[in-house]
Protein backbone atom coordinates (compact mmCIF):
# COMPACT_ATOMS: atom_id res chain seq x y z
CA UNK A 1 0.00 0.00 0.00
CA UNK A 2 1.51 3.48 -1.31
CA UNK A 3 1.75 5.84 1.52
CA UNK A 4 -0.87 8.30 -0.61
CA UNK A 5 -3.01 5.62 -0.14
CA UNK A 6 -2.72 5.01 3.29
CA UNK A 7 -2.91 8.79 4.09
CA UNK A 8 -6.12 8.86 2.22
CA UNK A 9 -7.85 6.09 4.14
CA UNK A 10 -6.54 7.53 7.36
CA UNK A 11 -8.51 11.26 6.19
CA UNK A 12 -11.41 9.06 5.19
CA UNK A 13 -11.71 7.49 8.84
CA UNK A 14 -11.27 10.37 10.22
CA UNK A 15 -14.36 12.11 8.18
CA UNK A 16 -16.53 8.86 8.96
CA UNK A 17 -15.72 9.22 12.89
CA UNK A 18 -16.86 12.94 12.73
CA UNK A 19 -19.91 12.29 10.93
CA UNK A 20 -20.64 9.66 12.99
CA UNK A 21 -19.88 12.37 16.00
CA UNK A 22 -21.87 14.95 14.52
CA UNK A 23 -24.91 12.29 14.42
CA UNK A 24 -24.93 11.66 17.76
CA UNK A 25 -24.40 15.26 18.93
CA UNK A 26 -27.35 17.06 16.18
CA UNK A 27 -29.86 14.52 16.99
CA UNK A 28 -30.64 15.13 19.89
CA UNK A 29 -30.46 18.45 19.67
CA UNK A 30 -32.44 18.81 16.50
CA UNK A 31 -35.47 16.64 18.57
CA UNK A 32 -35.39 18.78 21.16
CA UNK A 33 -35.81 22.00 18.82
CA UNK A 34 -38.51 20.20 16.46
CA UNK A 35 -40.51 19.29 20.07
CA UNK A 36 -40.47 23.22 21.16
CA UNK A 37 -42.03 23.98 18.08
CA UNK A 38 -44.51 21.36 18.24
CA UNK A 39 -48.28 23.16 19.30
CA UNK A 40 -49.61 20.30 21.61
CA UNK A 41 -48.00 19.32 24.83
CA UNK A 42 -47.65 15.57 24.75
CA UNK A 43 -44.39 13.81 24.58
CA UNK A 44 -45.40 11.02 22.46
CA UNK A 45 -47.32 12.61 19.92
CA UNK A 46 -44.32 15.63 19.07
CA UNK A 47 -42.53 15.17 15.78
CA UNK A 48 -39.26 15.89 15.14
CA UNK A 49 -40.45 17.91 12.36
CA UNK A 50 -43.61 19.43 13.02
CA UNK A 51 -47.21 19.56 10.82
CA UNK A 52 -47.84 22.44 12.11
CA UNK A 53 -44.92 24.14 14.14
CA UNK A 54 -45.82 27.40 16.43
CA UNK A 55 -43.91 29.54 19.16
CA UNK A 56 -46.45 29.15 21.45
CA UNK A 57 -44.22 27.18 23.90
CA UNK A 58 -42.06 30.37 23.92
CA UNK A 59 -44.89 33.12 24.19
CA UNK A 60 -45.94 30.75 27.08
CA UNK A 61 -42.80 31.07 29.01
CA UNK A 62 -42.13 34.53 28.70
CA UNK A 63 -45.52 35.97 28.65
CA UNK A 64 -47.52 34.31 30.75
CA UNK A 65 -48.20 34.92 34.16
CA UNK A 66 -48.36 31.58 35.35
CA UNK A 67 -44.98 30.70 34.56
CA UNK A 68 -42.16 31.89 36.70
CA UNK A 69 -39.62 31.12 33.75
CA UNK A 70 -38.29 34.66 33.78
CA UNK A 71 -37.78 34.37 37.72
CA UNK A 72 -35.87 31.59 36.94
CA UNK A 73 -34.14 33.26 34.10
CA UNK A 74 -32.82 35.83 36.35
CA UNK A 75 -31.41 34.09 38.82
CA UNK A 76 -29.35 31.49 36.56
CA UNK A 77 -28.44 34.87 35.32
CA UNK A 78 -27.29 36.16 39.14
CA UNK A 79 -25.48 33.10 39.82
CA UNK A 80 -23.55 32.65 36.65
CA UNK A 81 -22.39 36.21 36.38
CA UNK A 82 -21.32 36.36 40.10
CA UNK A 83 -20.00 33.10 40.20
CA UNK A 84 -17.75 33.67 36.91
CA UNK A 85 -16.56 37.37 38.53
CA UNK A 86 -15.36 36.33 41.64
CA UNK A 87 -14.49 32.56 40.80
CA UNK A 88 -11.85 34.67 38.31
CA UNK A 89 -10.86 37.14 41.04
CA UNK A 90 -10.10 34.47 43.84
CA UNK A 91 -8.57 32.17 41.60
CA UNK A 92 -5.94 34.58 40.10
CA UNK A 93 -5.19 35.70 43.41
CA UNK A 94 -4.68 32.16 44.55
CA UNK A 95 -2.79 30.82 41.39
CA UNK A 96 -0.65 34.12 41.56
CA UNK A 97 0.13 33.47 45.36
CA UNK A 98 1.45 29.97 44.45
CA UNK A 99 2.71 30.91 40.97
CA UNK A 100 5.46 34.09 42.49
CA UNK A 101 5.74 33.19 46.00
CA UNK A 102 7.75 30.71 47.96
CA UNK A 103 5.88 30.07 51.60
CA UNK A 104 5.50 27.64 54.31
CA UNK A 105 3.08 24.96 53.35
CA UNK A 106 2.90 26.14 49.40
CA UNK A 107 4.31 22.29 48.40
CA UNK A 108 1.64 20.72 50.05
CA UNK A 109 -0.77 22.83 49.42
CA UNK A 110 -0.59 22.52 45.25
CA UNK A 111 -0.71 18.36 46.54
CA UNK A 112 -4.19 19.34 48.41
CA UNK A 113 -5.51 20.78 44.94
CA UNK A 114 -4.49 17.89 43.00
CA UNK A 115 -6.35 15.68 45.81
CA UNK A 116 -9.11 17.55 46.05
CA UNK A 117 -9.72 17.48 42.26
CA UNK A 118 -10.03 13.41 42.40
CA UNK A 119 -13.01 13.49 44.66
CA UNK A 120 -15.74 13.90 42.79
CA UNK A 121 -18.51 16.76 44.03
CA UNK A 122 -21.47 14.53 45.05
CA UNK A 123 -19.42 13.42 48.18
CA UNK A 124 -19.68 16.63 49.84
CA UNK A 125 -23.07 17.68 49.43
CA UNK A 126 -23.70 16.77 52.95
CA UNK A 127 -20.93 18.73 54.55
CA UNK A 128 -22.06 21.38 52.19
CA UNK A 129 -25.48 21.29 53.60
CA UNK A 130 -24.98 21.16 56.97
CA UNK A 131 -22.25 24.05 56.81
CA UNK A 132 -25.08 26.24 54.80
CA UNK A 133 -27.89 25.14 57.71
CA UNK A 134 -25.40 26.46 60.32
CA UNK A 135 -24.93 29.96 58.71
CA UNK A 136 -28.65 30.56 57.59
CA UNK A 137 -27.57 30.03 54.16
CA UNK A 138 -30.19 27.45 53.18
CA UNK A 139 -32.73 28.14 50.33
CA UNK A 140 -30.47 31.62 49.36
CA UNK A 141 -28.91 32.56 46.28
CA UNK A 142 -25.99 34.01 47.97
CA UNK A 143 -25.14 30.52 49.89
CA UNK A 144 -25.39 28.88 46.15
CA UNK A 145 -22.68 31.45 44.68
CA UNK A 146 -20.25 30.62 47.92
CA UNK A 147 -20.44 27.05 47.16
CA UNK A 148 -19.62 27.58 43.37
CA UNK A 149 -17.01 29.98 43.53
CA UNK A 150 -15.06 27.92 46.87
CA UNK A 151 -15.68 24.60 45.17
CA UNK A 152 -13.91 25.76 41.99
CA UNK A 153 -10.96 27.04 43.24
CA UNK A 154 -8.91 24.00 43.30
CA UNK A 155 -8.76 23.14 39.36
CA UNK A 156 -8.99 26.65 38.50
CA UNK A 157 -6.45 27.33 40.99
CA UNK A 158 -4.19 25.21 39.46
CA UNK A 159 -4.87 26.07 35.63
CA UNK A 160 -4.15 29.57 35.80
CA UNK A 161 -1.33 28.72 37.89
CA UNK A 162 0.34 26.80 34.89
CA UNK A 163 -0.31 30.10 32.87
CA UNK A 164 0.89 32.43 35.14
CA UNK A 165 4.37 29.57 35.45
CA UNK A 166 5.05 31.14 31.44
CA UNK A 167 4.74 34.40 31.84
CA UNK A 168 8.93 35.42 32.55
CA UNK A 169 9.58 36.60 36.24
CA UNK A 170 11.81 39.89 34.76
CA UNK A 171 8.47 41.38 34.18
CA UNK A 172 7.78 41.58 37.49
CA UNK A 173 11.15 42.37 38.13
CA UNK A 174 11.02 45.54 35.77
CA UNK A 175 7.35 46.69 37.54
CA UNK A 176 9.23 46.42 41.00
CA UNK A 177 12.38 48.46 39.98
CA UNK A 178 9.24 51.60 38.63
CA UNK A 179 7.68 51.30 41.77
CA UNK A 180 4.92 48.96 41.52
CA UNK A 181 3.94 47.04 44.51
CA UNK A 182 2.78 43.18 44.70
CA UNK A 183 -1.14 44.39 44.26
CA UNK A 184 0.25 46.61 41.10
CA UNK A 185 1.95 43.53 39.40
CA UNK A 186 -0.86 41.89 40.00
CA UNK A 187 -3.13 44.05 38.59
CA UNK A 188 -0.85 45.74 35.54
CA UNK A 189 1.55 42.97 34.63
CA UNK A 190 -0.01 39.65 35.59
CA UNK A 191 -3.95 40.01 34.59
CA UNK A 192 -3.83 41.76 30.94
CA UNK A 193 -1.08 39.10 29.77
CA UNK A 194 -3.59 35.87 31.67
CA UNK A 195 -6.68 37.67 29.63
CA UNK A 196 -6.50 33.73 27.63
CA UNK A 197 -6.60 31.64 30.50
CA UNK A 198 -8.92 34.11 32.28
CA UNK A 199 -11.85 33.77 30.27
CA UNK A 200 -11.54 30.22 30.04
CA UNK A 201 -12.00 30.40 33.83
CA UNK A 202 -14.99 32.68 33.47
CA UNK A 203 -16.91 30.92 30.32
CA UNK A 204 -16.81 28.06 32.52
CA UNK A 205 -17.80 29.27 35.47
CA UNK A 206 -20.52 31.19 34.09
CA UNK A 207 -21.79 28.27 32.50
CA UNK A 208 -21.85 26.01 35.48
CA UNK A 209 -25.42 27.47 36.76
CA UNK A 210 -26.70 27.30 33.45
CA UNK A 211 -26.23 23.24 33.64
CA UNK A 212 -25.95 22.15 37.05
CA UNK A 213 -29.09 20.39 38.87
CA UNK A 214 -27.88 18.96 41.89
CA UNK A 215 -26.60 21.42 43.81
CA UNK A 216 -29.28 24.25 43.40
CA UNK A 217 -32.10 21.07 43.92
CA UNK A 218 -30.27 20.25 47.11
CA UNK A 219 -29.77 24.06 48.58
CA UNK A 220 -32.86 25.61 47.12
CA UNK A 221 -36.40 25.44 48.10
CA UNK A 222 -38.63 28.52 47.38
CA UNK A 223 -39.56 28.07 43.92
CA UNK A 224 -38.98 32.09 43.30
CA UNK A 225 -35.69 30.93 43.90
CA UNK A 226 -34.97 28.05 41.44
CA UNK A 227 -32.43 28.31 38.76
CA UNK A 228 -33.56 27.29 35.51
CA UNK A 229 -32.40 23.61 35.61
CA UNK A 230 -34.11 23.49 39.21
CA UNK A 231 -36.87 25.26 37.86
CA UNK A 232 -37.60 23.25 34.50
CA UNK A 233 -36.91 19.63 36.47
CA UNK A 234 -40.06 20.44 38.69
CA UNK A 235 -41.85 22.01 35.85
CA UNK A 236 -41.88 18.04 34.40
CA UNK A 237 -42.16 16.50 37.64
CA UNK A 238 -45.49 17.49 38.52
CA UNK A 239 -48.25 14.93 39.37
CA UNK A 240 -50.12 14.64 35.68
CA UNK A 241 -47.84 17.33 33.99
CA UNK A 242 -47.33 17.15 30.39
CA UNK A 243 -44.81 19.85 29.92
CA UNK A 244 -42.82 18.07 27.43
CA UNK A 245 -42.97 20.45 24.85
CA UNK A 246 -42.51 23.28 26.99
CA UNK A 247 -39.80 21.84 28.61
CA UNK A 248 -38.45 21.52 25.44
CA UNK A 249 -38.68 25.39 24.38
CA UNK A 250 -36.88 26.32 27.78
CA UNK A 251 -33.88 24.19 27.07
CA UNK A 252 -33.37 25.69 24.20
CA UNK A 253 -33.47 29.17 25.37
CA UNK A 254 -30.60 28.04 27.97
CA UNK A 255 -28.17 28.21 25.07
CA UNK A 256 -28.57 31.98 24.16
CA UNK A 257 -26.28 32.92 27.17
CA UNK A 258 -24.26 30.57 26.78
CA UNK A 259 -23.40 30.79 23.54
CA UNK A 260 -23.25 34.68 23.49
CA UNK A 261 -20.56 34.14 26.57
CA UNK A 262 -18.59 31.69 24.22
CA UNK A 263 -18.86 33.45 21.39
CA UNK A 264 -17.27 36.61 22.86
CA UNK A 265 -14.48 34.54 24.92
CA UNK A 266 -13.97 32.01 21.91
CA UNK A 267 -10.51 33.22 20.99
CA UNK A 268 -9.31 33.09 24.57
CA UNK A 269 -9.81 28.92 24.96
CA UNK A 270 -7.78 27.23 22.71
CA UNK A 271 -4.26 29.68 23.67
CA UNK A 272 -5.86 29.70 27.27
CA UNK A 273 -6.28 26.01 28.07
CA UNK A 274 -3.39 24.99 25.91
CA UNK A 275 -0.41 27.21 27.53
CA UNK A 276 -1.89 26.80 30.95
CA UNK A 277 -1.22 23.29 30.51
CA UNK A 278 2.75 23.85 29.99
CA UNK A 279 3.74 24.68 33.00
CA UNK A 280 2.88 23.01 36.62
Amino acid sequence: MSRKTKSNIEVALIYIFLAFMFIIIAYPLLWTIGMSLNPGQSLYSAKIIPDNWSLVHYKWLLTDPKSDYITWYKNSLVVAVANSFFSVLLTALVAYAFSRYKFVGRKYGLYAFLLLQMFPSLMAMVAIYVMLNMLSLLDSLKGLIIIYVGGQIPFNAWLVKGYFDTIPRELDEAARIDGAGHLGVFFRIMLPLAKPILGVVALFNFMAPFVDFLLPQIILRDPGKYTLAVGLFHFINQQFANNFTRFAAGSILIAIPIAIAYLFSQRFLISGLTSGGTKG
